[in-house]
């Protein structure tokens, strides 16, 4: 007999398992679809942000720091350190404990909330008034029924035609996560979040790495003159080589190497590496779920269309995370997932798209909330803006750490942020306060006249704030 359930989530990762949990908090019955298996081929939840994404490179970085700190910097501290080892086993062992503990984490939430897990691809079989999903896990099929259905499947690496990916020679981010041994030579197509975590990974454990990007502009998303500042630290200070504007002709694997030919700024060349990265985007994944047996359509870059409120044109369904509009965060999927379960119970939710916060985990971090001063500038926007550097912060001289600043930008005439955007130390963390202030309609002059403790590194932010108004203190 064919279960039936209030909600039904296609997709465990960080939006599906998310939707499902508070589905199930406001007393649905939920199950939650997913076909993710690791590597000893079973069920893992989480999707990729768990299992090869956010949570396994963060480890990663980690570690490889530690790594570099020992050799480069502790030093400085008074620390002498003699035949420093790396035991590259253990290092990815770390990392896939970690992985597993969160997975596991999640089966144990699903128990706590009373929701189902299914393994399984779900694909739509018809649709009216509820809904029907056939499940497939290997020979295992099996139908079963939902009145709501949420759509969660997020996203997979885009390739190129010419570079076929094996994970052996031709790698994607989840191949990247686990190469058995340090490449002397490792290539990286695509100069994003992907590409710089990477590639910033295995250049401190001893790579000589190659980044080659299509587009003129480095990090082009990212505030011009926190790109320019990156982009001279890693490459003049940390070795990363990084060549823009490339246009890749051929990928030949051949003899444990990759060869690749293409044209740069000083017309055509050759890299010849030991491994290759290909990190040139995500795409929806979509593929499968059948959506024509329920009238939804794809755009042209296999997005599926919603409104405001994450509902497609099917009557109770709803699509979140990377599969619809919007950044491809995991943050953001999840956010979606919650303000979808609360939809569904009648309740007004709504995530706000200009607040959802960026970051790249390289060192220094880089990490944005809002517009821009080209975008501000695009649309002929009055602004002020206030800058200050870690260089003259305490704290962050105590931790060895000073690249960087933090940039504010605020409306000429009301003072209302705009836009935070920082290069430095726990970019990550201190943007979190940006992104408060912004939801909350806060002027610059608001942030100014909060007290920050000292020493902290929270105190640039403020010092930021202060030269909004050009009043900063300690410059």
């Amino acid at each position: 007999m064919s279960q039936t359930f209030d909600v039904a989530v296609i997709g465990g990762g960080p939006g599906g398992y998310v939707a499902a949990i508070r589905a199930a908090q406001l007393g649905f019955s939920a199950v939650c679809i997913d076909n993710w298996k690791n590597a000893k081929g079973k069920p893992s939840l989480g999707g990729t942000c768990l299992n090869v994404g956010c949570i396994p490179s963060k480890a990663l970085l980690e570690s490889s720091e530690n790594y570099h700190r020992v050799i480069h910097s502790f030093a400085d501290h008074g620390i002498q350190t003699q035949g420093v080892t790396l035991d590259l086993a253990k290092m990815l062992a770390r990392k896939d404990k970690i992985v597993d503990q969160l997975t596991g984490g999640i089966g144990f939430l699903f128990k706590k909330n009373k929701v189902t897990s299914m393994p399984g691809l779900g694909r739509f079989v018809a649709g009216g008034d509820i809904y029907q999903i056939e499940v497939v896990d290997g020979e295992k099929r099996e139908t079963i029924s939902a009145k709501h259905v949420v759509i969660a499947t997020g996203s997979v690496s885009r390739d190129l035609p010419i570079a076929k990916i094996d994970n052996q020679l031709i790698l994607d981010n989840e191949g990247a996560l686990a190469i058995p041994s340090v490449p002397k030579k490792l290539g990286v197509i695509g100069a994003g979040v992907i590409g710089l975590e990477m590639g910033s990974v295995w250049k401190r454990l001893g790579a000589e790495v190659t980044i080659l990007e299509a587009l003129p502009e480095f990090l082009g998303a990212v505030d011009e003159q926190v790109a320019a500042d990156a982009l001279k630290i890693f490459t003049k200070e940390q070795g990363l080589a990084i060549e823009l504007g490339v246009k890749i002709k051929s990928v030949t694997p051949a003899n444990n190497q990759v060869t690749i030919e293409y044209d740069g700024k000083d017309g055509a060349k050759q890299l010849i590496v030991d491994k290759l990265i290909m990190a040139v985007g995500r795409a929806p994944n979509t593929a499968g779920l059948n959506l024509d047996a329920v009238s939804i359509k794809v755009d042209a870059k296999g997005f599926i269309q919603v409104d405001n409120h994450c509902r497609t044109i099917a009557n109770n369904v709803y699509a979140v995370g990377d599969v619809v509009r919007g950044p491809m965060l995991a943050h953001k999927a999840s956010e979606e997932g919650v303000a979808v379960a609360e939809l569904i119970a009648g309740q007004k939710s709504h995530v706000n798209l200009d607040t959802i916060p960026w970051v790249i985990y390289t060192a220094p971090e880089i990490a944005w909330v809002g517009e821009t001063e080209k975008q501000l500038k695009a649309r002929s926007a009055e602004y002020r803006a206030g800058s200050f550097p870690f260089t003259a912060n305490g704290r962050a001289k105590g931790l060895g750490e000073t690249h960087g600043f933090v940039k504010i930008l605020a409306d000429a005439k009301t003072d209302r942020i705009l836009g935070v955007h920082i290069l430095g130390p726990f970019a990550s963390e201190l943007i979190t306060e940006a992104v408060v202030a912004m939801e909350f309609g806060a002027s610059s002059e608001d942030i100014a006249r909060i007290v920050h403790a000292h020493p902290s590194l929270s105190e640039v932010m403020h010092e930021a704030a202060l030269a909004v108004d050009k009043r900063a203190v300690h410059i």
